[in-house]
């Protein structure tokens, strides 16, 4: 049997760093619609659905033909919310996913083979529970912003930490690979459920990476080079820098 797989958009009104950011237009379109349709244009997933709280964004993803799923607004992990999105869609679908995608709803530049990138290495490896997509960091802006999330690895490509704070250490920028997540994250579906009856941890609750959970429970989160490069949306100044780039980007 073929193997079944979801993406999930989570996506909310509410962020603490720009309110109203998944509706923010971005080339006359907001840019929830960007990151759904370009995910949608992946070949290897057999579903594509946006995981909210907000009615706005439920109507906006319905009214472009999307799938929209209501989830609680007392999530404090876009994870969570995933969880319960795969649930709802399982029942009400009859159908039981075998990995979900989780990608991020202010990743407006995702270009749709990012998601195999994503995906393959656990279609290889049955082992693999999760996966971070890896992207360099291009400047020393990039590596001190808080918004941009660090992450170092051990010399097979799995997770040491994530932070947002600068990482590795700025003494050897120009020595070490500078590396940051790109939040296009595969979960095997009951890893995913695992996650969500874990305990919140000291170290995700002071960084605010989801990640961090995982590894603080002492599992690990493979990460996967990406040949695309991305910038996510945290201010309206991202959104201007990216409204930008993506003037000058191809079409996807």
């Amino acid at each position: 049997m073929a193997t079944q797989i979801l993406a999930l958009i989570p996506a909310r009104m509410g962020s603490s760093r720009f309110h109203g950011k998944p509706m923010a237009p971005i080339l006359g379109k907001p840019m929830i619609g960007h990151v759904y349709e370009r995910v949608a244009q992946s070949s290897s997933l057999d579903l594509v659905a946006v995981a909210t709280c907000d009615k706005e964004i439920y109507d906006y993803i319905e009214s472009i033909g999307g799938v929209a799923v209501m989830t609680s607004n007392e999530h404090e992990r876009a994870s969570d919310r995933c969880a319960e999105a795969l649930l709802k869609l399982e029942q009400a679908n009859g159908t039981r996913y075998d990995i979900v995608v989780m990608v991020q709803g202010d990743e407006p530049m995702i270009h749709p083979d990012m998601i195999s990138e994503a995906v393959n290495p656990m279609l290889e490896n049955p082992d693999l529970q999760i996966v971070n997509l890896l992207g360099r960091i291009e400047s020393t802006t990039e590596f001190e912003d808080r918004n941009c999330i660090k992450v170092v690895c051990d010399l097979k490509n799995n997770a040491l930490y994530f932070s947002r704070e600068p990482i590795p250490t700025r003494s050897k920028m120009l020595e070490v690979p500078m590396g940051k997540q790109v939040c296009i994250i595969p979960f095997r579906r009951d890893f995913l459920l695992q996650y969500t009856s874990l305990a919140p941890t000291p170290l995700e609750i002071a960084e605010s990476v989801d990640m961090m959970r995982v590894l603080e429970h002492g599992l690990k989160v493979h990460m996967v080079p990406t040949q695309h490069s991305s910038y996510a949306v945290d201010t309206p100044e991202d959104l201007i820098k990216v409204e930008q780039l993506m003037k000058m980007q191809a079409p996807v």
